[in-house]
């Protein structure tokens, strides 16, 4: 059942939104002392349309240059492979010029949502004509989309000449460190010359992994934001909450503003005990800002966002999802906090720009419609609290007489707990490994997903094609289904060679 449309709402926006910081309160009262050792924010008193995907370049010769490049890339460390120190990558911004100063930043980290959130904040700080460059991992489909340029990943040539520009003072600091840099770094050096070259007016930056030792992690940025923490990467961040909260406020620093999405307890105090240290000021999802209502419309929802500076009404975002609501907070939040909302200046930003900017976001392989007759979803869901989001997600916005599961994972993660996530709405699943050498092998995957759904509901296809083809098929399979849709899941990889067998470039 969907809320109340926001204008019905309006009248009692200040009750729903103490009922809010009410429930934040009970819920979270060990927290209570830290909060009040830290600053809290609250207001005192057409953006360009992203490309979705790139294809490969036209021109035979672009092409050949970009896989000599991705080739060259691959040769090093993969992101699986960490050192975890920041030394290689501080070493080249030294050699660059420090290009990652001549821009402010805003940065971002979390387990869950952190690049449908990049991109949203991106979208709006388009929409009050600042110039951004966006830097997100991993790639659907091309090693291109990770640098974005003013909403679109920058063209080939350039993604070309900003290796090339860089690949000199690469090797350089390569010979002088222990280890080489890594895939991952490169590709941020990259990011942070390209951004300073064009230049930009705010960088925008996902971290790739944790916070204190990430590559990203040489930004000041004024801006820290924290999407949802939950278990993922253990054997590296931390088994619980509060150990990857630790690793992760490494990106909070002196004097910054910290946006906290909602968190678990553990984590949410690990956050706060940091911003106390660095004398940050937090502004907390539930709190200081947070969705007071959303209803399910045609090709997403319809928000109302309570931010820094007040209400914003009949915000569309062509999204679907709670949790992409609550991204959506998280992103109005941070762009307030980066233009002072709430600081330095009373009053919220201009509501028709903001809705321009939400209504054209987009955000491949999150809850994507590729395909209809049957409908054919993708969601790049790779953990069990990612998972959840989109179980409910779909259960929310999809009137599926029948739903039917393809799943390729990798071996890396916790694949039980994503195959329980998606047990109660899946009718089959269709088990199968993308391209990847991290990838499960199908068996393997097999194995387990009997274990959670049973032998009478799983069927294994190793070649993705065969899968997507199975599913379909059990989809269509009898007329009383008409209804039956497809949801591909379970990995970025496994959604971006979908996309592609599925005709989406």
């Amino acid at each position: 059942m969907s809320e109340p449309r926001p204008s019905d709402r309006h009248d009692d926006s200040d009750e729903t939104f103490a009922e809010i910081v009410d429930e934040a309160t009970q819920r979270d009262p060990d927290l209570a002392v830290i909060e009040a050792g830290s600053r809290t924010l609250r207001t005192r008193s057409g953006p360009p349309q992203g490309q979705e995907v790139p294809a490969r370049p036209a021109d035979p010769e672009v092409d050949k240059a970009l896989r000599a490049v991705e080739q060259e890339l691959a040769g090093r460390w993969g992101e699986t492979k960490l050192e975890p120190s920041v030394a290689r990558i501080a070493a080249l911004m030294d050699v660059l010029g420090e290009p990652q100063r001549a821009y402010p930043s805003i940065h971002i980290t979390g387990t869950n949502g952190k690049t449908s959130t990049a991109r949203m904040i991106e979208a709006l700080l388009g929409a009050f004509d600042l110039r951004t460059g966006r830097y997100t991992s991993p790639h659907v489909q091309s090693i291109t989309e990770r640098i974005s340029l003013d909403g679109s990943p920058i063209d080939p040539e350039r993604f070309i000449e900003a290796y090339r520009d860089i690949k000199p003072y690469v090797e350089m600091v390569d010979a002088q460190q222990p280890y080489r840099l890594s895939f991952f770094e490169v590709l941020t050096g990259m990011a942070y010359a390209a951004f300073a070259d064009a230049p930009v007016d705010v960088a925008v930056v996902e971290v790739g992994m944790g916070g204190s030792w990430d590559a990203t992690n040489v930004i000041d940025s004024s801006v820290a934001v924290v999407t949802p923490i939950s278990l993922d990467h253990t054997d590296r961040l931390g088994a619980t909450p509060a150990e990857i909260a630790g690793e992760k406020s490494g990106i909070i620093k002196q004097g910054a503003t910290v946006v906290l999405a909602q968190q678990p307890v553990d984590a949410a105090q690990v956050m706060l005990k940091k911003a106390v240290e660095v004398d940050a000021t937090v502004a907390r999802e539930g709190m200081e800002f947070g969705v007071l209502s959303r209803e399910i419309a045609v090709g997403g929802q319809l928000l109302t966002l309570r931010g820094l500076g007040g209400e914003y009404e009949e915000v569309f975002l062509p999204l679907y999802g709670a949790h992409q609501a609550h991204n959506a907070a998280v992103a109005l939040c941070a762009v307030e906090a980066f233009f002072g909302i709430g600081a330095e200046q009373p009053g919220a930003l201009d509501i028709d720009t903001v809705r321009r900017a939400f209504a054209s976001v987009i955000s491949p392989g999150r809850l994507e419609v590729v395909r209809s007759s049957p409908t054919v979803v993708l969601d790049a869901a790779h953990n069990p609290a990612g998972a959840r989001a989109t179980a409910d997600g779909i259960s929310e916005a999809f009137g599926f007489s029948r739903l039917i599961g393809v799943v390729g994972a990798s071996g890396d993660k916790d694949v039980k707990g994503l195959l329980e996530a998606f047990e109660p709405i899946f009718a089959e699943v269709v088990v199968t490994q993308n391209s990847s050498g991290r990838a499960m092998d199908a068996d393997e995957l097999a194995a387990v997903a009997v274990e959670v759904f049973g032998h009478d509901r799983v069927q294994v296809e190793p070649r993705l094609d065969d899968a997507l083809e199975a599913a379909i098929t059990l989809a269509e399979e009898e007329d009383e289904y008409a209804g039956a849709g497809v949801l591909v899941t379970g990995s970025v990889i496994t959604v971006g060679e979908a996309r592609l067998l599925l005709g989406r470039h």
